[in-house]
């Protein structure tokens, strides 16, 4: 059988990411955290929930902190969650591996179904941006620019189409995520999906300029 992981990327997500990690090792006893500079207890609680947890000293953004945690597996499959997610459980898990594994997807993307009116909309209205992933860990490991961006997605998805990799969205019923403005108040929440959003846009521009030698 071909061994599975769950990565997390986490930074200050020390409330949410227990049950994110007893979810998963529900499907595998391979969970790594990357902890991104995190100034929260994440890596402890983490480190307590069951899983294996690789410390950044300081924060480098959810890339560099993907690819840590695949780097931290020889898993040949993964699965990659966001370390916020409420809602959880194997059911998710499995909806989203079982398309990777039987051979019909190169990677799923999981979009929130029925988990709260403004977190759905948000995932839908942006599906390419979900955290929540299935794939094989060498094929993501090898994803140009993987660990050099703050928000990996567009990289991935730049991969995705350049080698014709098949891949579809697959629905996670009753799932959410806790919301930026939540977690860090109104304003400041809204300052950093702002900055976040505007990161996530600037990619093809940066992908221009680094194959150009810029």
């Amino acid at each position: 059988m071909p061994s599975v992981a769950v990565v997390i990327p986490a930074f200050n997500e020390a409330d949410t990411i227990p049950q994110v990690i007893r979810a998963a090792l529900e499907l595998t006893s391979d969970v790594v955290v990357a902890s991104d500079g995190s100034t929260d207890d994440t890596a402890g609680v983490a480190r307590t929930a069951g899983a294996r947890v690789i410390e950044l000293q300081h924060n480098q953004g959810k890339g560099p902190a993907l690819k840590a945690a695949l780097q931290a597996t020889q898993a040949d499959y993964v699965v990659m969650l966001d370390a916020d997610l409420v809602g959880l459980n194997r059911a998710h898990l499995d909806i989203l591996l079982r398309p990777v594994l039987s051979g019909e997807l190169g990677m799923s993307i999981g979009i929130f179904d029925g988990g709260g009116l403004i977190t759905d909309l948000g995932n839908k209205l942006t599906p390419h941006l979900s955290g929540q992933r299935a794939c094989l860990r060498h094929w993501l490991l090898g994803v140009p620019h993987l660990g050099a961006e703050r928000w990996p997605e567009p990289a991935i998805t730049a991969a995705l189409k350049e080698q014709g990799v098949k891949w579809d969205y697959v629905e996670l019923p009753n799932l959410k995520q806790v919301m930026k403005e939540k977690k860090r108040g109104f304003w400041k929440g809204a300052r950093h999906r702002t900055r976040m959003y505007i990161d996530l846009f600037g990619f093809k521009r940066r992908k221009k300029k680094a194959e150009k030698g810029g």
